[in-house]
């Protein structure tokens, strides 16, 4: 197996997303994961199903017992139509775990479960409305630890340039003509520029509250694609001033909003709308179908903590799109248990510590 074989595998589902690629678990490869690879042929030597799967071993305490997870990031990738497959890849994965003697596995499918143009007008998809009742009659459970957005945004990129911006809110609209009309220009960055968008990136952490990895693991993961012809680095500026940035992934049609960054600088300028509207229109030109924005809150009222984010992303125009998020299938009951009680208490200190440190990363 190489790279060009499973990406080609992978690019055969629709719910393929990057986190799936042969680059991705490579790039976690690094960081204490290892990569498997799993592919379910049919009888006609087609793929009906597939799945990136990421090991890990770690210790919950100092002294304490070396613990394996499973981990399937957007995974796995099937025909959720066919219960056959379905079955027999469930199967196959809980069978796998209890092979690693893993103490549990978790799958975070891209498996649609409704949808909307906006949070009053979100229609389930009554097709899909089996699936949760298996995974419990199954053994598996609703995980605590949702690792990946379980809702988020698509823009339908098969619209004219036009037709897209019709589809904005007005103020989105308003806000890109002021940007453009206030000297806000944006460029494609380079490896050159790794440093700065890491610098914005953590900047944009501590003024919004939330947590980043160190520096040196955005520069593998953005050179890792960036080689592969996978993301371009976007830069927004204001006389050649750097004032907000972000990455734009793309893959097997679909382009992704992964990582933005901003100054507190011309912030009245409004240079986030503009680089969204650049990356719309970049995204066509890759001939992707769908931009993804890559998160929407769980709760759609004002006392989540992406309020502020979804009335952003709501105003260029996509639809909300809600999966059915991380499920667990614990092998072993006790660790698993053990590890349900443990993680948010270490994960609350790496907060602090990670916090600590970019704070005194950007001071220095």
């Amino acid at each position: 197996m190489n790279r060009e074989q499973w990406n080609n595998i992978i690019s055969r589902f629709e719910q393929s997303t990057i986190l799936q690629t042969w680059e991705w678990g490579q790039i976690k490869s690094q960081y204490g994961w290892k990569p498997d690879y799993y592919i379910k042929v049919g009888s006609s030597g087609k793929p009906e199903a597939a799945a990136l799967i990421l090991a890990r071993e770690q210790r919950i305490s100092k002294f304490g017992p070396v613990i394996k997870v499973l981990y399937l990031p957007h995974g796995p990738l099937l025909d959720w139509k066919n219960f056959e497959i379905v079955k027999e890849t469930f199967e196959y994965l809980k069978k796998y775990s209890k092979e690693q003697k893993a103490a549990y596995i978790k799958i975070d499918p891209q498996f649609i479960t409704s949808q909307g143009i906006d949070s009053n007008n979100i229609k389930r998809e009554d097709s899909n409305s089996d699936v949760p009742e298996f995974l419990e009659n199954a053994g598996w459970k609703y995980s605590k630890q949702q690792i990946q957005f379980k809702n988020t945004f698509w823009i339908d990129l098969s619209h004219s340039e036009d037709e897209l911006l019709a589809r904005m809110k007005q103020k989105t609209r308003y806000n890109i003509r002021l940007a453009e009309k206030k000297g806000v220009s944006v460029r494609q960055g380079t490896i050159k520029d790794f440093y700065l968008l890491y610098k914005m990136y953590a900047e944009t952490s501590l003024r919004d509250g939330f947590i980043i990895r160190p520096k040196e693991y955005y520069f593998y993961l953005w050179q890792t694609f960036l080689n592969a012809g996978m993301a371009i680095p976007l830069i927004a500026e204001v006389k050649c001033e750097p004032v907000g940035a972000l990455f734009l992934f793309h893959f097997n049609q679909k382009s992704y909003y992964l990582y933005g960054m901003s100054r507190d600088v011309h912030r009245e300028k409004m240079p986030n709308y503009l680089l969204q509207w650049e990356s719309i229109k970049i995204s066509k030109s890759f001939g992707c179908n769908i931009y993804d924005l890559w998160g929407a809150p769980n709760v759609f009222n004002s006392s989540d903590r992406m309020w502020g984010v979804y009335k952003f992303k709501d105003g260029l125009g996509g639809k909300i799109i809600q999966t059915l998020g991380a499920y667990d299938y614990p092998t072993s009951k006790l660790a698993y248990t053990i590890i349900q009680e443990a993680l948010p208490k270490l994960q609350s200190v790496a907060r602090k510590i990670r916090g600590k440190q970019k704070r005194d990363e950007l001071a220095g």
